[in-house]
């Protein structure tokens, strides 16, 4: 979850909303992004999609089984299909998002008959630091006359 947290404050310092992610296999971190939808100009391009994707390239594979995901945010239910798809083993996320989480809230992706794979989820790991990036970010967003 550092490594996760090291995006997400890479991303902030960049503009970008503060979520990062880790795609990691046996101790081995096989990608690392923090959201880049700005920068990008790309709604899909959240932290987990970007490192998923990334591993995906360096695996030389569509499916990542038996690799975990760690990301800061619990993830919207477009990166929750993502993760389906990749068959991602077990994903730990450190802040709910009641507001736009897809994994224990809104539409809880894993829980659907149509899902075809879910992960083992853990969340809560980092939660404070997580939050705390994203309560300062926010902050200054309203602090903003433009809010960004």
């Amino acid at each position: 979850m550092d490594v996760a947290l090291e995006e997400a404050r890479l991303a902030a310092a960049r503009g970008e909303v503060p979520v990062g992610a880790a795609v990691v296999r046996e101790g081995r971190v096989l990608a690392k992004a923090g959201n880049r939808t700005r920068a990008l100009n790309d709604p899909t391009a959240h932290a987990e999609l970007l490192a998923i994707r990334e591993a995906c390239r360096a695996e030389g594979s569509e499916r990542l089984t038996g690799a975990d995901l760690y990301v800061t945010l619990e993830p919207c239910a477009m990166c929750a299909g993502a993760i389906s798809f990749a068959r991602i083993r077990r994903l730990y996320f450190a802040a709910g998002d009641e507001k736009g989480g897809g994994v224990v809230h809104g539409g809880r992706f894993f829980q659907q008959s149509t899902c075809h794979h879910a992960p083992e989820v853990y969340e809560g790991m980092g939660e404070r630091d997580a939050a705390a990036l994203l309560r300062e970010f926010f902050g200054r967003m309203r602090e903003t006359p433009e809010g960004g």
